[in-house]
């Protein structure tokens, strides 16, 4: 198998705090995983190093590995095009003013908007426009993303995370601030990526957000992998109670998984 993700032993550290502690993960290229687990479990830092954001901490005494797309050194620049990012941190740096239009075509430069020095090719325009279509926006092109509403900017950054045409799109909380009828919709658009070739990371809080072709599950608690597998048989009372250290009861309806406490 192709490995877009290859970690080993991989620490990062903060203060002399370790905030990961010697995950070891591999995922597929084209894999799509979802990424849970409670708030301080580790989930941003392993974000931020799938983004390319940081660095992992390397002890001498441990043998480790760390590569992304079977590479050990990357360009950051290259990285993002295999890898699309959609995270809310992102979307916070995008003018008002700029035409959803502009956002896709920035996904080209890794940029918050079209400047004088881009050249734009017609074969970008039909990509940026064949993204918009994926995404289920192509009708919004000319508008302002300060007159979006939060579903249709989250649609218009998986856009441009798809306008390079990554074999991957990496979503921090893609759905966070969503209504029910929004969530499911996007649903739907992953399932409909997910069936056409793109791999998903997701990473998320709540069960109900992950798509039913998400089949793994990648828990995290402490900095370190909790549980890796299936979702069938990690999503259930007892495995979410010790991930959350709490009582929780898991139901599943046709594929969706939803969690309350007890």
């Amino acid at each position: 198998m192709n490995y877009a993700v290859e970690f080993e032993n991989i620490s990062f550290v903060r203060n002399g705090v370790r905030i990961l502690d010697n995950v070891s993960l591999n995922i597929g290229t084209g894999e799509s995983v979802a990424v849970i687990g409670p708030n301080g479990s580790g989930k941003t830092s392993l974000i931020k190093l799938l983004k390319g954001d940081i660095r992992p901490y390397f002890d001498e005494l441990v043998r480790t590995k760390c590569k992304m797309f079977g590479e050990e050194r990357w360009n950051i620049f290259d990285l993002r095009k295999r890898m699309g990012v959609v995270s809310t941190e992102l979307q916070s740096r995008f003018k008002d003013n700029v035409s959803v239009g502009a956002v896709i075509l920035s996904g080209f430069f890794r940029t918050t908007d079209i400047y004088k020095d881009h050249q734009i090719t017609d074969d970008m325009i039909n990509a940026s426009e064949n993204a918009a279509e994926r995404a289920g926006i192509c009708d919004k092109l000319a508008r302002e993303t300060g007159k979006l509403s939060l579903g249709e900017m989250r649609r218009t950054l998986i856009a441009r995370a798809l306008v390079p045409g990554p074999s991957m799109l990496l979503l921090d909380e893609p759905m966070t601030g969503l209504d029910i009828v929004v969530k499911n919709e996007f649903k739907k658009m992953f399932d409909s990526l997910i069936k056409n070739g793109t791999g998903i990371i997701m990473i998320t809080h709540d069960l109900e957000d992950i798509p039913s072709g998400i089949e793994r599950i990648i828990m995290m608690k402490d900095g370190k992998i909790f549980a890796d597998g299936n979702k069938k048989e990690l999503l259930n009372d007892r495995m979410i109670s010790d991930l959350f250290s709490s009582s929780i009861t898991v139901t599943s309806d046709n594929g969706t998984y939803r969690m309350r406490p007890l």
